[in-house]
């Protein structure tokens, strides 16, 4: 059974950073896409950062271009969002997802493509 779990969000000020983590377990597969999403109150959820564990494949939307950066340790079954220069309209539930699958550019930001989830770990940015 897969398992992900979400840590390091918080509260912080405009400005300020944090580092998300999502530690993975019951992932069989060695070509994963992986993904970083967003929802905030109201709003449908939406895609940040996405991974292709297969070729260490990154993609960004187009708020966390320049800002943030995403990465993958495979010995620690750990996917990373370091997150920069943080503003208050990226408060929300960050979640982490992942699918034994192919992704790209095209396809990474597609929320209903991934069959497994986290329970999200909050994000809170004080302007």
């Amino acid at each position: 059974q897969v398992h992900l779990v979400e840590s390091g969000g918080g509260s912080v000020q405009a400005g300020g950073s944090l580092r998300l983590s999502c530690l993975a377990s019951g992932l069989s597969y060695s070509m994963v896409c992986m993904g970083w999403f967003r929802q905030a109150p109201g709003k449908e959820r939406e895609g940040v950062a996405g991974f292709y564990t297969g070729y260490g494949t990154p993609f960004y939307g187009d708020s966390a271009k320049g800002r943030f950066t995403i990465s993958h340790d495979h010995a620690k079954n750990t996917l990373y969002l370091q997150m920069n220069s943080l503003k208050p309209e990226g408060t929300g539930i960050y979640y982490c997802a992942a699918d034994p699958q192919d992704c790209n550019s095209g396809s990474w930001h597609r929320a209903l493509a991934y069959s497994h989830w986290g329970q999200g770990t909050q994000v809170t940015i004080a302007s």
